[in-house]
Formats: structure tokens, sequence, C-alpha cells
């Protein structure tokens, strides 16, 4: 390593430890790199601007904030929870299943955990308590644990940014997420049915079937913006980030007109928080494209590779290493960090090994989807809390269950490809 870079680092854990939010810590710490390197501060503001604003894939994340503040906004989350209701409300640990199978639909809209927790998880965590058959923990650890699969089944805003930073085909990405998030529901549901058992849920109360065409009929026009979204992308008739304006407009007429469900006021507030949010995330996209211009001029990830293909590291045992390093870093970065810093290191050793890109790409963004509930700093476990008040020490503690089977389920695409190939495969995918 290079004396710039020991300088860099150095100031990167000095101003982390200080509390300095992380991308602003990765842009001071990059600008002493450059200064300490006699490089002009320039170049800083200049990958900054170009990596922004030369990415037409990145429209794609301001736009699926959009559409899932929408979503949230109008009684769309209503209605979708009213069909699962009816669907899975009926077995037992009935409303968790609800609550997981709710999390597996509106993830086709959202594409974002923190979404899917603090919108429809707030409603389904009230409708658990209200009940009486299950702990405020216990609701909250299992809205925490399905909103995981938000960012997993298209759309997808993690999968955006692994995209651009592997240059991966994001159809075939979004394609290889829908397998492994649909396991990941079930294995949920399977916990959730294995504690309901042990603890003596009683049966939530049950909705006839004969309402059931109807609760289908009202949240039909909600149900298709998935189908909409996929058919765009994979019928050739939109690219991801058109599919992503699409989502936000079908969103908008959806709540607006068709349901009579968002004033102008409302929309107003939306485009605001929504605004708040996408700047968050182009910060720390800014900051990882100062760090990678670094990390490439100091030619790190193919000294990486050569020294892991030195080692005759097999395929498997690197993608094991990766992934627990991955999820130690998960207990205290978020997944943007992760994606976008972390992730790329690895790019060429990957392709010297000979692992698929989409493969490692989706067991990636899964690996940093469970950090999202990894104590202590698991973001939705702060999300929850905030919106519900519910201690965080009791969501903790309700937590652990679900972690594991989880991780159970990430080993499970470690070892076995297919199961996020096959689906990319069958639309033409040679990897």
């Amino acid at each position: 390593m290079s004396v710039e870079i020991l300088f860099l680092v150095g100031t990167l854990f000095v101003l982390a430890g200080i509390g300095v939010p992380i991308a602003y810590a990765i842009i001071v710490a990059s600008m002493a790199y450059v200064a300490a390197a006699g490089q002009s501060i320039g170049i800083v503001g200049k990958t900054l601007v170009d990596g922004i604003y030369q990415s037409f894939l990145l429209l794609a994340v301001p736009l699926f904030i959009v559409a899932a503040n929408i979503m949230n906004a109008g009684t769309i989350s209503d209605r979708l929870l009213g069909f699962c209701v009816a669907v899975v409300g009926r077995f037992k640990g009935g409303l968790g299943h609800v609550n997981v199978v709710a999390s597996l639909i509106f993830s086709g809209m959202s594409g974002s955990a923190v979404a899917d927790a603090s919108g429809i998880g707030k409603v389904i965590i009230d409708m658990m308590v209200r009940s009486g058959h299950y702990s405020r923990g216990y609701a909250a650890a299992i809205t925490a644990a399905s909103a995981t699969i938000g960012p997993i089944i298209p759309p997808s805003i993690p999968m955006v940014l692994y995209a651009l930073v592997s240059n991966s085909s994001i159809g075939y990405l979004f394609l290889g997420g829908i397998v492994p998030g649909l396991f990941m529901g079930v294995v949920l549901m399977m916990m959730n049915a294995i504690i309901a058992t042990r603890r003596g849920f009683e049966t939530d109360e049950v909705v006839p079937l004969s309402e059931l065409p109807k609760r289908t009929l009202n949240a039909f026009p909600a149900l298709l913006m998935p189908a909409i979204l996929l058919y765009g992308i994979y019928g050739g008739v939109t690219t991801p980030t058109e599919a992503a304006a699409v989502a936000a407009a079908y969103a908008l007429v959806l709540a607006g007109v068709f349901y009579r469900a968002l004033s102008v006021k409302a929309l107003y507030s939306i485009l605001v928080d929504s605004a708040r949010s996408s700047a968050a995330v182009g910060i720390v996209i800014g900051g990882a494209l100062i760090l990678n211009y670094v990390v490439a001029s100091e030619n790190i990830p193919s000294q990486l590779a050569a020294v892991l293909v030195e080692l005759d590291v097999s395929p498997i045992v690197f993608m094991l290493g990766v992934n627990l390093l991955l999820l130690i870093l998960g207990c205290l970065l978020d997944a943007t960090t992760i994606i976008l810093v972390i992730i790329p290191l690895f790019m060429p050793t990957c392709r010297e090994l000979g692992i698929d890109l989409v493969h490692f790409g989706v067991v990636a963004v899964v690996n940093c989807m469970i950090g999202l509930i990894t104590p202590p700093y698991g973001i939705l476990l702060f999300v929850i809390n905030a919106v519900t008040r519910i201690p965080l020490a009791e969501i903790i503690r309700e937590i652990w269950a679900f972690l594991a089977v989880l991780v159970a389920a990430l080993l499970v695409l470690i070892f076995v490809p297919d199961v996020t190939l096959w689906l990319p495969r069958v639309f033409g995918y040679q990897g």
C-alpha cells in the first residue's frame, strides 16, 4: 500500500469514529488522498459529477423511491393487505404469513426494504398487535425480516447499484432475484408456522372464501404493477430506467385518479420526501464513485485478485469467505456503501475464478439485505422502532430465529447457483 492510501484509510477511520456520516467521511478521505498524492482537488468534483450524470441507469433510483412513497401514501397498501389476509390469513400464524406475502407483493412495486418496512410494515404490525395473538416484538421482528425481500424481487434499487459497479445486465439481475426472493419468503413463512405452533398462537379471524373475489378485484390494479414492470423490461418495451418512470407514473395514476386517495398537498410532501431520500442515496453514490477512482488508481482490485488466485482459492471457498466478510460488515455499514465500495474490490477475482457475476450479485444483495436486520446496526430495526415506538430490545430478542433461516437460505444460494440462474437462463442468459 502507498503512503497516500494509508492516509486515506486513516482519515476515513478517524472521521467515521467521531460520528461523521459515512458518505461525507468517504468524500473527505478521498480529498485527503488526492491532496497527499499531489493531484488537483478538482478531480474529486469531476469524478463525482461525471459518475452521477453520465449514468442513465441511476435515474431509476429516485423514480423507484417516488413510486414506493406514492404506494405508501394512498390506500394501495391497505387494499393489498386486505387481499393477503383473505388468501393466507386463515392458516396458523395467519397474520405472520400475511406479513410475508404482503412484502413479497409490495417488493414488486418499491424495490426498497425501508419503504416496505415503514409503509405497509407499520400497518401490519398494528394489525398483529391489535389481534392479541402476537407480541409487539414478534410483530416487529417478522416485519423487519420480511422487508429484506423487497430489494431481492424486482424492481430492486440495490441491484441497480450493483449493475452500475459491475456492468452486469440489470434485466438478468432482476430475473435472478425472483426465485431467491420467493425462496426467502417460503423459509420465513415456515419459521413463522413453527413458532406459531410452539407458542400456541391462536388462529386469526378467517375471511370467508366468498369475500376473496371481491378483495382480489379491489387489489387487482395494484397487483398489476409488478406484471407491467416485468413485461416492460423483459418484453423489450422499456429499459429498466424507463420501467422505473412507468412505475412512478402508474402509481400516481392509481393512487390519485383510480383510487382517489392522493391530494395535491400529499403529493407535494411525497415529492419532497423522495427528493431527500434520493439526495441521501446520491451522496453515498458520489462518495463511492470517488473512492472507486482512488481504488482503481492504486490497482487494488487486480492486486487482490492476483493474491487470491496465487493462493489457489476455490470459487466456493471464495464465495463463502466474501459472504462471511459481508455479513460482518453488514453489522456496521449500510447496504449502499457495501455494494458501491466493498463489492467492486472482488469483481476481478470473480472473473479470474469463473464466478458468474449475476449469481455473485444476487447473493451479495441478499447478504446485504440480511445485514439490514443484523444488530447492532440493522437499519430496518431502527426504522421500525422509529415508526412504531416498539423498544429495540424487544425487536432484537425476536429477530434471531428469522435471521438464522435467512442465513440458511443464503447458504443454499451460494452452494446451488441454479436457484439464482435458472430463470435468467430461461430468458436467454448465457452465464
